[in-house]
């Protein structure tokens, strides 16, 4: 098949004839064989000057290209030279583009250097000549100065005839218009003598003067006082000013400077003098700033950080302004002996419907207005055992402790601790013997009681009042509320109230609305609204006063308790109230008392020894601990369930409390807990939304309480899941040994007969010889006769094996016991 037939050919490399075989396929299986001669098609571009080669030509040849082929070269070897010539051409091409470029852009580099050096030849240009110009000032105020001084110290003229035409001129004086007029006319001259001073060179300029700095405003303005003073006194230096300088413990040498009113490179200079190289910001301590203080000519007052709190105002009341205040009353008890129902009686309130479970777990302020007249402060002070610290600080504020007994019950343990809180307090006390109403009430019994205390009541001819009420029927009220009185008439109470504010706070909660809020019982000053105060580690400004009733007030004398909002944080209970006057000095003494919290509280982590820590480790070693985390509403029960945290457990189990804080159970609580594997217990809280979904996601439960009493029951239940159980055993049966046999397949076996109780097959035994163990194990078979049984009963013989053991002998005894294991509780 040749190329001219308008069908496909096969391309061959080498450029020459080929033939081949082609195997064709046909319908019902015919095949034939046929012979393909195939030719490559040769594409050249010609030279310039030749022809292109007509493919109707046979061979390939050109038409006119055929005599410029050297001889002997092939088509393809053409080919090749064709394309090497081609692509140094476009190598050629590219290397002259890219010279080009380099060049362009060569020569815009060059364009830009020539920019930046004209623009910044002309900025020095310019910055030369402001120099010049400000030179110019000053060397025109120089002369100015120079001939004010000049006129002022030459003598005064003398008076001029009268036929002078021109008035005598009088010395100028500063800021009048003469001089000005004088300045006027030297300016020509001093811009002449600037000029022929010297030239400003280049490095002047850059330099800025002297040690690189130009001077500030404020050196140029002492340099203008020198030069006045020079002008009008003369050389006299001014006189140095001695400061009292407060020296802290610890002072920075910048601080110093500060207080000294000295320059720090001058403090600085002074230190080195002494041998001590330090920066402005090193700390020093008091003894070598005491030394470079009383250098510089200063007076030294030394202070320590505490000082800070001197701020707050010690005032002596002076007695003409003290004025009578109303006593605070502190009603004390054991739990449910009506503590809450005979202050609600006085009050006519129903307080204690608002308490769960019907106790007091808060401490709660009341005011109450006599039928006289005359105003009574109660606080009302939980009973329950766990409440013992809030009762203690409710006596330390308190003026007349109520000690209210129940007829029916008598004295009891937490009657006791109120007893021994109002003598610590050095308290007048008043005993009330309440629910008199009672049938079985016994009010004899509670003052032989007391009496074993060292309450000796009245009508066991003591000094201590007594009185016999009851909250229901409102008997002996009037006679409580006059013995009351008259106690407070023997204490002739009294308190300056036209004083900053001085207080004690009886509780303080987080509330989700209103923030922090203390209640505070004023005991001295009157607390207005908008004063600066600061409380403990807190601090903040009195943005609103609530009584006991819910009203708001404007302010607050003494004796009188009051809700106040507006601290930066959740307070202590106990904690002081003082005012002060600005907020700085609140931040401070918050600050200074949170450090010192803080450093007390590493100091005595600090100060156990690794002895210590691994004695206490090896003690802890095989104690188990329930992790918990406590919320509560207020701060005083998050307190009390702590500490009856602590008293839960024994030697192998215990509680620690994680965390323990007042306000909602938050999302960070949930993340403590799931970290420690801890349940989270909330006293009248609750968990807010994400803190919610968080504990549902990881698992942690979270378990709300109002009565103290069902928290601490269901802590010991779970803490009880902690021991582990206790194995008891009990003896059911003694067995001797008669006879000793040898059987093939076991091994010995005792004959034995069953003394006391049974023997079980399923039970444990030990072997006694002589009374004394030589093995404990199990039984490997128990007969009777021929048979395996289960038990044998007491008087039949039997015969026994043990197991992995053989020494048994004729005469000695099988104990035959079982073991059960009864689960612990704590106590």
């Amino acid at each position: 098949m040749s190329d001219n037939d308008g069908k496909k050919t096969l391309g061959v490399r080498g450029g020459g004839p080929r033939s081949g075989n082609v195997k064709q396929s046909f319908s019902h299986g015919r095949t034939k064989n046929v012979v393909v001669e195939t030719k490559r098609k040769r594409i050249v571009k010609p030279k310039l000057g030749t022809a292109q080669r007509d493919p109707a030509k046979g061979g390939g040849q050109t038409s006119s290209g055929g005599a410029n082929r050297p001889a002997g070269i092939s088509d393809a070897e053409m080919e090749r030279r064709m394309k090497a010539l081609q692509a140094a051409k476009l190598r050629e091409a590219e290397e002259t583009a890219r010279r080009e470029a380099e060049e362009q852009a060569r020569e815009e580099e060059r364009q830009r250097r020539r920019q930046e050096a004209e623009a910044k030849e002309r900025e020095q240009r310019e910055a030369e000549e402001r120099l010049r110009a400000k030179a110019d000032e000053e060397e025109r105020q120089r002369k100015a100065t120079e001939e004010a001084v000049n006129l002022a110290a030459a003598p005064a003229p003398e008076a001029a005839p009268a036929a002078r035409p021109t008035p005598t001129k009088q010395p100028p004086r500063r800021g009048e218009t003469p001089e000005r007029d004088q300045k006027s006319r030297s300016r020509a001259k001093g811009r002449d003598d600037g000029r022929r001073s010297g030239k400003l060179t280049l490095n002047q300029a850059l330099s800025g003067g002297e040690g690189g700095r130009q001077r500030s405003l404020a050196a140029m303005k002492r340099k203008q006082e020198r030069a006045r003073q020079k002008a009008l006194g003369g050389h006299e230096a001014r006189e140095k000013i001695v400061r009292d300088v407060r020296l802290p413990e610890a002072i920075t040498v910048g601080e110093l400077a500060v207080r000294m009113a000295e320059r720090v490179a001058d403090v600085v200079k002074a230190l080195m003098q002494s041998g001590i190289m330090a920066t402005q910001n090193q700390v020093i301590d008091a003894d070598t700033a005491e030394l470079i203080i009383e250098e510089f000519g200063h007076r030294v007052t030394r202070v320590s950080d505490s000082d800070v709190e001197d701020v707050i105002d010690q005032i002596e009341d002076k007695d003409e302004d003290m004025r009578p205040r109303p006593p605070v009353i502190t009603v004390m008890g054991h739990v449910d002996h009506g503590k809450t129902s005979l202050l609600d009686a006085i009050r006519n309130a129903t307080v204690v419907e608002g308490e769960a479970g019907g106790i007091t777990q808060h401490i709660g302020a009341y005011q109450v207005q006599t039928d006289s007249g005359a105003l009574l402060t109660f606080l009302d002070t939980p009973g329950h055992a766990a409440f013992t610290s809030m009762r203690a600080r409710g006596a330390q504020v308190t003026d007349i402790v109520v000690l209210v007994v129940a007829a029916d019950d008598s004295v009891m343990p937490q009657t006791i601790e109120a007893i021994n809180h109002a003598k610590a307090a050095k308290v007048p006390m008043i005993v009330a013997i309440n629910k008199c109403d009672k049938p079985e009430a016994n009010p004899d019994k509670v003052r032989a009681e007391l009496l074993q205390h060292e309450v000796v009541v009245e009508a066991m001819s003591g000094e201590v009042q007594d009185v016999e009420v009851s909250a229901t029927t409102r008997q002996g009220l009037d006679e409580l509320l006059e013995s009351i009185a008259l106690q407070a008439e023997i204490l002739e109470l009294k308190a300056n109230p036209d004083r900053p504010a001085e207080g004690a706070v009886i509780e303080a909660q987080l509330d989700v609305g209103r923030g922090p809020v203390a209640t505070v019982l004023v005991q001295r000053g009157t607390l207005r609204q908008g004063d600066i105060f600061v409380v403990g580690e807190q601090f903040g400004k009195v943005r609103a006063l609530i009584n006991d009733r819910g009203d708001r007030v404007k302010e607050a004398g003494p004796s009188v308790p009051v809700e106040v909002l507006g601290l930066n944080g959740t307070p202590e209970a106990g904690d002081v109230l003082n005012v002060v006057e600005t907020e700085a000095q609140a931040r401070e003494i918050a600050e200074y008392r949170h450090n010192a919290a803080k450093e007390k509280r590493a100091a005595a982590g600090a100060a156990t020894s690794l002895e210590q820590l691994l004695a206490q480790a090896k003690e802890n070693e095989n104690v188990k601990e329930l992790p918990i985390l406590v919320k509560a509403d207020v701060q005083g029960s998050a307190e009390a369930i702590i500490q009856a945290m602590e008293k839960v457990g024994n030697e192998e189990v215990r509680v620690r409390v994680l965390h323990s804080g007042v306000g909602a159970i938050t999302e960070s609580d949930i993340g403590l807990a799931e970290a420690s594997g801890a349940p989270v217990f909330g006293f009248n809280v609750r968990a807010n939304a994400p803190a919610r979904a968080s504990a549902n996601q990881k698992g942690v439960e979270i378990r709300y309480y109002s009565v103290i009493y069902d928290l601490v029951d269901d802590v010991k239940a779970a803490a009880s899941g902690l021991l582990g159980s206790e194995i008891r055993e009990n003896f059911i049966g003694y067995a001797e040994i008669r006879e000793v046999f040898k059987v093939s397949g076991v091994g010995k076996v005792a004959g034995c007969l069953v003394t006391e109780g049974v023997a079980r097959r399923s039970a444990g035994v030990r072997l006694l010889r002589d009374d004394v163990v030589i093995h404990e194990g199990t039984l490997k078979t128990l007969k009777r006769f021929k048979d395996e049984v289960a038990e044998v009963q007491s008087g039949q013989e039997c015969g026994m094996a043990f197991e992995n053991y053989e020494d048994i002998r004729q005469g000695d005894v099988i104990e035959i016991f079982e073991r059960e294991e009864v689960e612990r509780e704590l106590q």
